[in-house]
């Protein structure tokens, strides 16, 4: 019997469980991944397995792109098939994906316990639908992994028991810490994009509330615009199909201070970050990880789930109205040191503790 089943669709559900397989790995604790293929590119999730030193996926189940309802569908019945072919004892989630609703709807019809990493993340905005998959997720496991004191305390406030809440820290941190050295030592991207010695802003933006409304695009474009004029920045845009997509149906031009380039694979993403003087995006998983590495983010929507970040003065909301986001750009060029409030890289070995499977290696931590 399989022990653990990692269901996981996206970029970085790929680079958060990564710490988790690597830790079964070194315990000897018997896994399957279930990969359904949400995410937008195959080659670019291979390039991510194969630099994060994964195993290929026993199961690729291929979805692919797609409304939320087919999309969840397809996912749930080929989730169902590897759980009913694997039995595991454990089915792992993290985040708030399509894939996280299928793969929790999966596991609580079946004879099988789900565990929620990343649990108790609350933006508060019942408008997005990444909301109502961690609400679902968090409610239908049976093992809760937040990162946070601030993410238990909202499990605890929605009548979730504290027998089954463990703190860890994040898994983004395990993984910061493995590859940080490696993607500074073996990506060129600064090279490759003429960035070496100059004063860059990295941006993300890729959620529907954003792209897909023109007024909103056009004005995070114009207040990137505006904020790369007023310090004298780059401002490079690795940009989403999605997005690229809506540029075109919206005739909007991009300003002259915006660079869009193509999606970064994930240790040129990671440095690339790293070295930036300021971050700009509306992902929840960026702020996390400009947090970590100790640059200022402004993130580029009306809420967040991480707000552990905004308390500790990494990063700024500011929406998508130009001024605003002037305005936080400055601010946050100008914001001390914080102290990274996601814990100490050892994320993945807590999870691993808490749950019912077994190690068999020698190289357990001790």
């Amino acid at each position: 019997m399989t022990e653990i089943a990692f269901v996981l669709g996206t970029r970085p559900e790929i680079i958060k469980l990564a710490p988790l397989v690597q830790a079964c790995d070194r315990q000897g604790i018997e896994y399957v991944i279930v990969h359904t293929g949400q995410h937008y590119s195959d080659s670019l999730d291979t390039v991510f397995f194969d630099q994060l030193e994964l195993p290929d996926p026993d199961y690729d189940l291929a979805v692919g792109s797609g409304s939320h309802g087919k999309q969840t569908a397809e996912m749930l019945v080929g989730v169902e098939r590897a759980i009913e072919e694997t039995e595991p004892e454990v089915v792992l989630v993290q985040g708030d994906t399509n894939s996280v609703l299928a793969g929790a709807l999966a596991a609580s019809k079946m004879d099988t316990e789900l565990g929620h990493v990343e649990a108790g993340l609350r933006s508060f905005d019942r408008e997005m639908p990444e909301e109502t998959n961690r609400v679902i997720a968090d409610h239908a496991a049976d093992y809760h992994f937040p990162p946070t004191e601030c993410s238990k305390k909202y499990l605890l406030r929605e009548g979730i028991s504290s027998f089954r809440i463990t703190i860890t820290g994040n898994t983004v941190v395990d993984a910061i810490q493995r590859n940080l050295d490696i993607a500074r030592e073996k990506s060129t991207v600064l090279a490759d994009l003429g960035l070496k010695g100059s004063r860059y802003f990295l941006m993300t933006a890729h959620r529907a509330e954003n792209v897909d409304d023109e007024d909103r695009f056009e004005g995070l474009l114009a207040g990137a615009q505006r904020a790369g004029e007023a310090h004298d920045a780059e401002v490079i845009y690795p940009i989403h199909p999605r997005a690229r997509e809506r540029l075109e149906s919206f005739d909007i031009d991009l300003p002259p201070r915006v660079r869009t380039v193509e999606p970064l694979e994930y240790l040129d993403f990671l440095r690339a970050t790293a070295s930036a003087d300021l971050v700009l995006t509306d992902s929840g998983g960026v702020q996390e990880e400009a947090c970590i590495l100790g640059v200022p983010c402004v993130t580029m929507r009306d809420s967040t789930e991480r707000p552990e970040t905004v308390d500790v003065g990494a990063n700024r909301l500011s929406s998508c109205e130009p001024e605003r986001i002037e305005r936080s750009v400055a601010e946050m060029l100008d914001a001390g040191e914080w102290e990274n409030p996601f814990g100490d890289g050892d994320a993945a070995e807590r999870i691993l503790e808490a749950l019912p499977v077994a190690a068999r290696s020698k190289e357990v931590p001790q």
